[in-house]
This record gives structure tokens, sequence and C-alpha cells, in this order.
């Protein structure tokens, strides 16, 4: 029987590539949009990348890696500006309509089933990484941004986007919408387990408090470059999944860092 390489995976992982596979006819709709866009927004509330700068520094000829890349279009943005991309994701079945959305596109991608906190890449082979909400929030960030740090070449830049401590810390127990209560102790924050609460049950998911990341970047080896809160427009209205945009203009809700490998 031939070896399984992902036979080993941490328990977190085991969860989010079962979770992932089982939902990921619902991000199918959310893919194709994404990738029909001529320009890149992030996040849950669509923030445009003249306001971000999640690819700065990111230049045609690049190798850029997108860590968790769900249906791929943010490695076919990258494509889009000249760069030479790799996605890489625990669920076969996100690949699959990734695979299946470069090729209406006319992009050229290079997709690896696996996790993006052991790829099978060899230092120092990408330019730029990124993840928005793949890595970012399902990896361990002291197992993944290692790996990201392996993977670059000095002064590579990673760019990631996720959700901010303050709404971690502010979701019921239950797991219903954010609130304005604090309920969750910030200084524990890491590991969530989002696997059996009453409502929208989902997989494992990881953040960090603020000085639990820039501890992170000092061990690790990366300079921060910048750290951004995006927020919703004053046009936005109504609930993007985990929070309401009337809290998203009061308090934070995701979390963008730019950091670069030293050396």
């Amino acid at each position: 029987m031939d070896h399984d390489p992902l036979a080993s995976l941490p328990d977190h992982a085991v969860e989010n590539r079962r979770y992932w596979n089982a939902d990921a006819a619902n991000w199918v709709a959310s893919g194709e949009r994404n990738w029909a866009q001529p320009d890149p927004t992030w996040g849950i509330w669509g923030v445009p990348e003249r306001a971000l700068g999640l690819l700065d520094g990111l230049e045609s000829g690049m190798r850029a890696i997108e860590l968790g890349c769900g249906t791929g279009y943010v490695s076919g943005w990258m494509a889009r500006r000249g760069a030479v991309c790799t996605g890489v994701d625990l669920s076969e079945a996100q690949l699959a309509t990734a695979s299946r959305l470069a090729g209406e596109h006319g992009v050229e991608l290079t997709l690896h089933h696996g996790s993006a906190e052991a790829t099978p890449y060899a230092d120092a082979s990408f330019d730029f990484a990124i993840s928005e909400y793949g890595a970012a929030i399902w990896c361990d960030p002291h197992v993944w941004l290692r790996e990201a740090h392996r993977l670059l070449v000095p002064g590579g830049r990673l760019a990631f986007l996720g959700h901010h401590p303050f709404a971690t810390v502010c979701t019921p127990w239950d797991g219903s919408p954010v609130g304005e209560t604090l309920v969750r102790p910030y200084f524990d924050l890491h590991r969530t387990d989002w696997r059996h609460v009453p409502v929208e049950p989902g997989g494992v998911e990881f953040t960090l408090p603020f000085e639990g990341w820039f501890a992170l970047f000092r061990e690790v080896g990366f300079e921060v470059l910048d750290v951004r809160e995006p927020r919703p427009s004053a046009d936005d209205r109504g609930q993007r999944f985990f929070v309401d945009a009337a809290w998203a203009r009061r308090w934070p809700s995701e979390l963008a860092w730019k950091v670069r490998k030293a050396g």
C-alpha cells in the first residue's frame, strides 16, 4: 500500500481537512466571483487592494506561494500580476475548484495537496508568501510561520489576514456572532475548537494576542513592516459571517500583517 503523506497530520489538520472537504461546495460561487474580479479585494469586508496593500512588494517574475489557497483566487490575482504561483491546501475538494477555475481563466498554477505547516518545497524557494483566511487561521502559527520563513528567500515578504483577537474574545461560547461582552480570556488565545458549538459548528482555528504575534515574529526571524485592522465601509450593512458591520465599525474584526524575512 502506498504511504499517505497526510496520514500523520496533527488532529487540528485532520479535522480542518474533513470540514473543508465537506463544506467546499458552499464556496464555489464565491470562488467564481473572486476569480472574475479584475482587482483584488480582501477579507469579509472586501477592502480594496489599493487601501490595504497585501500585495505590496510582489513583482512580475517572482515566485509566490499561497498557504491555504482554497479556491485559489488569490493565487490567480498574483499570477495575473506576473508572479509564478503555487497554492497549497489540505482540502482536495477545494483544490478541485481551484484547478477548474484556473483552467477556465487561462491561469497557470501549481497546486499542491498538503498542509501549509509542512510543505515539500526546498528552503528559499519563494520570494513572496500570502494567506487570506487560509493558514492564517486554520494552522498553528507556531508551526506555519516557521514553515513560511523557511520557504522564503532572505528579504522575502509574507502577508496574511484573518480574525482579529478582539473578535475571538467577544465570540460567545455557543459560537453565535460576536457581541459587546468580553467572553474568552485574551492572554490565553491560541487554539479555538468550534467542532462542538451549537451555532454553526466548524473546525479548529488559531489566533494570538498582539504580544504573542510580536514575540513569535521575533523568535522566527520576521521583521514587521505593517499591521492593519480592516473595517467595513460606511455603506456596509448587516451580518457577514461571524460579525455585524455596525460592530466592526466600532471594534476590529480582522487583522492583517505584512512581515519580511530578516537577512
